[in-house]
């Protein structure tokens, strides 16, 4: 096994016996980028210099006994709306041309500080508004899109060209992508990661997260990151957690909740079967199983899109007078109808949110978590608009993507999306733990548990199947 391949964990035990050096490590990874990166298409750029200088430094401190925990030079990725001082900040579009970024985010800075070694910005489908991320391929088939907004990130962590990224999740933008590369990503907790510094789509629904390549890993991230800034008004003021999972797979008192509706409603039937038998796998490790109807189903979507478009279209208010011929057909298009959504079609989805953040506390009563696919479909090809259903139901790529991942966003629920095996053509799926508000904990002890005890058949890694 290559550098390059390691977990995040795993490189870190390495590192900090001594076996392993960050320059072997960032020297692995950047072979990769060399290698895969003009069949993939995850970064938009990558500083190879930067980066050695980088995990040359950070072998130098643990070398002289300043090591500064797990993170320290391990190399990642941070999707390229998340500002680095002095680095630009395209968030993919030719909006940004000539942008740099006067300073560090507070996701960037806090990673910096733990040692983490930045290979380079990861594209996003354009200002992250989109589901695809037209520029990057899928790790797996690169026929095939690679989900998005966040895309590049999971491509690169899926590829061995990062060991771990962030991405940011305003409609499921971690969580898609994570499923469809065969990756681990989490949406925290609305207001739990800071957002200072990183680009918005849409502020009451953005959140930034972690991708890496186990539920361990995510840990370890999040704990990295998670704290409260004043710089973010939506900032959550809340005690030091512990994140990371322990060595127990015994899961006997939860309480897992499985959705008789809506999240098993137009599924590929291999997405379902797979995700069913990791939800089996639950109960083996002595979970009871609760079914649980999901409330106010019919309002998800007009819920997500009566926040969101207006949202996004205040935050280019500008651009788009002044320069909406630099923007893709296909967001300036959605920019533009925001200018046309009715205030009262605002505010009506800011009373369906506040109401389906009721419904859904009160479903998280009788449960500890929900477990459901992460994606109805496992990844589709390139250019491909349209899904049909086996009910003869024809559904756009984007709404098929969004539909299981939005109720999350519209809470501000955490959700975790793990691997849980292939379908017939090998590509990944995902399935998708929701929690309590702050129940992360929780999320990443049961996906850890899954992840200890889950059948090895079809769950190859990506970075073997990208060689």
């Amino acid at each position: 096994m290559q550098p390059s391949e390691l977990t995040l964990s795993a490189a870190a035990d390495e590192i900090r016996a001594r076996r392993l050096s960050p320059v072997e490590l960032a020297d692995s990874v950047l072979e990769r980028v060399e290698r895969l990166e003009p069949h993939l298409g995850a970064y938009v750029t990558v500083r190879a210099e930067r980066v050695r200088r980088a995990a040359r430094e950070a072998a130098d401190d643990i070398a002289a006994g300043r090591h500064r925990g797990p993170l320290h030079g391990i190399p990642m990725g941070l999707k390229d709306l998340i500002d680095v001082a002095g680095l630009p900040t395209s968030a993919s579009s030719r909006v940004r041309t000539g942008h740099r970024a006067p300073g560090d985010s507070t996701v960037a800075a806090r990673l910096s500080d733990a040692g983490a070694v930045l290979v380079g910005k990861t594209h996003t489908h354009e200002f992250a508004y989109g589901l695809t991320t037209p520029q990057t391929r899928n790790a797996w088939d690169p026929g095939r899109i690679a989900g998005g907004s966040s895309g590049g990130s999971a491509v690169a962590v899926a590829a061995g060209t990062a060991t771990f990224a962030l991405g940011t999740d305003t409609g499921g933008s971690i969580r898609v992508p994570a499923a469809l590369n065969g990756v681990v990503g989490l949406k925290p907790t609305y207001g739990l990661v800071p957002r200072h510094g990183v680009t918005s789509l849409s502020w009451s629904l953005d959140h930034v997260g972690p991708l890496t390549r186990t539920v361990e890993d995510a840990a370890l991230v999040l704990a990295a990151v998670a704290e409260h800034d004043p710089r973010d008004p939506a900032s959550l003021a809340t005690p030091p957690a512990r994140y990371l999972p322990g060595p127990d797979t015994d899961l006997t008192g939860l309480r897992i909740g499985v959705p008789l509706t809506y999240y098993f409603d137009r599924v590929d039937p291999e997405v379902e079967a797979a995700v069913r038998r990791a939800i089996g796998q639950f109960e083996a490790l002595g979970a009871r199983l609760v079914d649980v109807e999901i409330p106010m189903a019919r309002y998800v979507k007009p819920t997500q899109w009566g926040l969101m478009v207006p949202e996004a279209t205040a935050y280019h208010e500008d651009t788009l007078r002044t320069v909406p011929e630099l923007y893709q057909d296909d967001v300036r298009v959605l920019l533009e109808a925001g200018e046309l959504m009715p205030a009262g079609d605002y505010l009506r989805a800011q009373r369906s949110r506040t109401l389906m953040r009721q419904e859904w506390e009160r479903v998280l009563r009788d449960v500890d978590l929900i477990a459901a696919p992460a994606v109805p479909a496992t990844a589709v090809e390139a250019g491909q608009e349209e899904i049909t259903w086996a009910d003869g139901t024809v559904e756009g790529v984007a709404d098929a993507y969004v539909r299981l991942s939005a109720p999350a966003n519209i809470t501000g629920l955490p959700a975790l999306s793990v691997p849980v095996g292939h379908d017939t053509a090998g590509l990944p799926i995902g399935m998708q733990l929701l929690g309590r508000p702050l129940g992360e904990s929780l999320l990443l002890r049961v996906g850890h548990a899954y992840e200890q005890a889950r059948p090895a058949h079809g769950l190859a890694t990506a970075t073997t199947a990208a060689r």
